[in-house]
């Protein structure tokens, strides 16, 4: 709850009991209390902004002074009998009872919500790009003209700035949120309040000094996400030192809005889910997109985006537009990182581009051509067991059997044919979306079953840990003894570690 909520939610409370004490409530003066809610309440649009969940505590700083209005102008002109009299009183309380409750509820169950400082050193610096692949036709456009566009945003270490003002969570956040929710058949409004939410990083702030130049690591979201979807875990790697860039593709996210103000809309499930997954297994019949056949499915187009971002990085490090970034990216230590849908399309990646020298794929399946090929990168596959997935399917829906027996058979199998080595992590409780920002959305989210019983802080921390420490053993050279398969020092987790060829 902001600020000014937590007075309107104090304002109401005194209101109500000012009009529900006899004594307050026959009082000339209580007029002029009663006002008070409703003058918090103008103060707290004006400061904060309107949000839905604070609807119940507009609507009763509104009726407090207005039932002492109506209740002033009808003095002496109607007469109740008793019993009337008594029951109107009562049912007039239970009814500010009625809208007190989620007045004070809402706001907390669903709070504009902040992100906690990162573990790391570093402050976090971000800018954001719009990249064309001029060589790529866009395939979720009608339009056979339309080249492939992503926006990119770039956050890396930088000077920390306590004061300084910090960047939104989401940069579009009203179209994103609207979007996702239309896709998953949720009421738009649900998260318009994702517009107030900020971030740890300050938008174009100087790079910190300490390295000349920082290891580069690309992000990938899963279906129906963002770029930001697992702030959480971004933050916490360029606080460390890692330069993340989160990429917005069309088809992948929800939404994408380009510089000119055209948007590119996901496709619905049944339409987008054949398109995605026959790179797992062929789909019964070759699905198509705006009626060309994709044999391939969507996962190598997917791919290029990276690409794209690999070479546009190249050149932002030659000449950066914004003058932040040159010189400063280390992209022979360059690594990939998705969950979900972003998972496969890593994985995928790395089999295609030698460039990648470390991967992490969290909570997917596997491509079928990567688990026969194996990666020649070091690689790490986060996940869950079978009866946590399970345990999230009866809670609040989820994988199939089959799904479930793809994901980790995939994932085993991907990792047994490892040529540079690598881990295979399972953390029990966890659910497919504590692997995004989710359980900072709802903070009631593992009482309703919707996030795993490890808990959400402790989920963050967990994943967290692993990806820092895979990572800095990879692309920097720093052992951790939370790698070795022995290591208890999170007993949560199992972990199975797989040498390089060739060592024993």
């Amino acid at each position: 709850m902001r600020p000014v909520e937590a007075m309107l939610a104090a304002a109401n409370l005194i209101g109500f009991l000012v009009t529900a004490l006899p004594r307050m409530r026959r009082r000339r003066q209580t007029g002029y209390l009663l006002a008070v809610p409703a003058i918090v309440a103008v103060v707290q649009v004006l400061a904060e902004g309107f949000r839905w969940q604070v609807v119940p505590g507009y609507a009763l700083a509104l009726a407090l002074p207005g039932a002492w209005l109506l209740r002033r102008a009808t003095a002496g002109r109607l007469h109740l009998r008793g019993w009337i009299a008594r029951t109107a009183r009562i049912a007039g309380l239970a009814g500010c009872v009625i809208v007190l409750v989620p007045s004070v509820a809402l706001p907390v169950v669903v709070p504009v919500f902040h992100f906690p400082a990162p573990t790391g050193r570093y402050g976090i610096g971000t800018v954001t790009y719009h990249w064309v692949d001029r060589s790529r036709p866009e395939l979720l456009t009608a339009d056979p003209a339309d080249r492939r566009e992503v926006m990119a945003q770039v956050w890396y270490p930088a000077t920390p700035a306590p004061g300084a003002e910090r960047a939104p969570y989401i940069a579009d956040a009203g179209a994103v949120t609207s979007a996702a929710a239309r896709l998953a058949d949720l009421p738009p409004f649900l998260f318009s309040h994702f517009r107030y939410v900020t971030t740890n990083a300050v938008a174009a702030a100087p790079v910190a000094a300490d390295e000349d130049r920082y290891p580069v690591l690309v992000f990938l979201s899963g279906l129906y996400g963002f770029r930001s979807v697992s702030t959480f875990q971004i933050e916490e790697l360029v606080s460390h030192g890692y330069v993340v860039v989160g990429l917005d593709q069309p088809g992948v996210v929800a939404t994408v809005r380009l510089p000119d103000g055209r948007r590119i809309e996901n496709l619905p499930i049944d339409e987008i889910g054949p398109l995605v997954d026959q790179s797992i297994e062929p789909q019964p019949a070759t699905p198509a997109l705006n009626g060309v056949p994709q044999p391939d499915g969507l996962v190598p187009y997917f791919v290029e985006d990276v690409r794209l971002a690999l070479d546009e990085l190249t050149r932002v490090d030659t000449r950066d537009p914004y003058g932040i970034l040159t010189g400063r990216l280390d992209l022979g230590r360059a690594g990939v990182f998705g969950v979900s849908l972003g998972g496969r399309v890593a994985a995928e990646s790395c089999l295609r581009d030698a460039r990648l020298k470390a991967c992490l794929v969290m909570d997917d399946p596997v491509p079928s051509d990567v688990v026969a090929a194996g990666l020649r990168q070091p690689t790490m596959f986060l996940t869950r067991d079978a009866e946590t997935m399970r345990l999230e399917r009866r809670k609040s829906g989820g994988w199939t059997e089959h799904d479930i027996a793809t994901t980790l058979d995939t994932m085993r199998a991907a990792y047994a044919k490892l040529s540079g080595g690598g881990y295979y992590v399972e953390i029990p409780d966890l659910f497919h979306v504590n692997f995004t920002d989710l359980p900072y959305w709802l903070p009631a989210s593992e009482q309703l079953g919707l996030t795993g019983p490890i808990g959400g802080r402790r989920g963050f921390a967990v994943v967290n840990a692993y990806t820092v420490a895979f990572f800095d053993q990879v692309l920097r050279g720093r052992t951790s003894p939370l790698l070795d398969e022995a290591s208890r020092l999170i007993p949560e987790a199992t972990v199975d570690v797989r040498p390089p060829s060739g060592q024993p």
